[in-house]
């Protein structure tokens, strides 16, 4: 929709957005380590007041996001199609193929860039022993994809069959698609404006920081989030079509180290990563509420130029903001991976590191793709359905829904923004998955 950008923030100069460097590797640190988890320090102050500002801001005004990796530095609004909007991974039916999804806030690709999936592998959680990138080049809107040295493709990728590898291992599609991602961003901003409210109030915090809300306010912050306007809830992004890669690659070319895969995105330049993309919602909600603006918008453009080496040093900060969402059901202590009996902020350090470590996990043992954060859940204690469950991201999860449930409740249900599906139901099954804009297939 004219007018809007993915993101809103400080700038950058176009012309540091230049022809693509080779994408950077797998993490050889593992930010899931005992250290990361358990350590002590304490994020920095933060502003409630001036970071709610924004985040209401960024939730409804001018700048809206039309994605779930948002509300990022401006710099990215000065090339958009460097700007990552969602990445999305999950198994095929038949057990054999990994799916992937890139979406572009901008609606062609740049030749100046490359379009990286970074594909870590291994036999446990947490414990990557392989990587591999396939890395995406554009020139003349025809694609030069490779994954790894294990197969190459050139060539027109914008028919509705894509384009298939030389040695016949992935298909790829590239071109302009219905974006899968459903948001009702007018009624986060409401919800939001209703806990500002309560906190302005003086609502008093519990030692870890969480507020504590009379009954009213929870009640209140749910009705907001599931209307719009106070009508029925719509999605933001309803219409709107972004560039997307889509690949369907043979597991055998991809899981060197075992059957866990964790699956991130970038851009990248010849001189740095511009941007990255893992989990949904990470970077928009997690690094929002810290701040004023400016504050917040250095503090991401660091996360999105960062190595998986430095990823931990995002954790005080993705913890101070766990406090902030776990207040938003009305009782503390109960989201993922916390405790109500911890009264210090080292309640959201097993959470926030967890989160810092922000790669969709994908059990490609698995052929059921139906829990969201199943692969997280289950290496913590989540049952024994969980460890049958692919997990990753298909494009059909309620990624805004059961985000908000587990970091406020727990579980991946509860807090509901009126949405459960898009307008134009994507196929988790055939390629290539996204549905072309209405009024047919356009090419970027």
């Amino acid at each position: 929709m004219p007018g809007r950008s993915y993101r809103t923030g400080r700038g950058r100069r176009p012309d540091d957005i230049g022809v693509p460097a080779r994408a950077l590797g797998g993490p050889s640190i593992n930010p899931l380590s005992r250290s990361a988890i358990m350590s002590p320090s304490i994020s920095p102050s933060a502003h409630w007041a001036s970071g709610l500002a924004a985040l209401l801001l960024l939730a409804g005004g001018a700048g809206a996001s039309r994605a779930s990796d948002h509300f990022d530095t401006s710099g990215l609004n000065a090339d958009p199609r460097a700007d990552i909007g969602d990445v999305y991974a999950w198994t095929d039916p038949a057990g054999h193929r990994l799916n992937l999804v890139m979406t572009v806030v901008g609606h062609s690709f740049s030749e100046r860039l490359s379009y990286v999936f970074h594909i870590d592998s291994g036999a446990a959680f947490g414990q990557i022993t392989a990587s591999t990138d396939i890395t995406c080049r554009f020139a003349a809107k025809l694609a030069d994809c490779r994954v790894g040295t294990v197969d190459r493709a050139t060539g027109d990728a914008t028919g509705e069959r894509g384009l298939e590898g030389r040695r016949h291992r992935f298909r790829v599609f590239t071109g302009l698609r219905d974006d899968p991602f459903f948001f009702n961003a007018p009624g986060s901003a409401a919800a939001m404006a209703v806990a500002g409210a309560a906190l302005k109030a003086g609502a008093t915090k519990d030692g870890a920081g969480c507020a504590q809300f009379d009954a009213a306010t929870p009640a209140g912050i749910q009705d907001a989030w599931s209307h719009t306007k106070g009508g029925p809830a719509t999605n933001f992004l309803a219409g709107f079509t972004p560039a997307s890669i889509v690949i369907s690659v043979d597991l055998k070319a991809v899981d060197r180290g075992g059957p866990l895969l964790a699956v991130w995105g970038a851009t990248v330049s010849p001189t740095r990563q511009v941007d990255r993309a893992g989990r949904p919602l990470t970077s928009t909600f997690l690094l929002a509420p810290l701040g004023a603006p400016e504050v917040v918008d250095k503090l991401r453009d660091d996360y999105n130029g960062a190595a998986p080496t430095d990823w931990a040093r995002f954790i005080p900060a993705i913890r101070e903001s766990l406090s902030f969402f776990d207040a938003l059901d009305g009782q503390c202590g109960n989201g993922l991976l916390e405790s109500a009996a911890e009264d210090t902020p080292q309640r959201y350090q097993a959470l926030a590191a967890l989160m810092a470590d922000d790669r969709i996990w994908v059990n490609s043992a698995s052929t059921t793709c139906a829990e969201p954060y199943a692969v997280e859940r289950a290496a913590h204690g989540g049952g024994p359905a969980l460890a049958q469950d692919c997990g990753g991201r298909t494009l059909t999860y309620s990624s805004v829904n059961v985000f908000r449930s587990l970091m406020a409740g727990g579980k991946p249900t509860g807090i509901d923004d009126g949405l459960n599906q898009d307008e134009l139901t994507p196929s988790n099954s055939a390629f290539p998955f996204l549905r072309p804009p209405p009024g047919g297939v356009a090419k970027p």
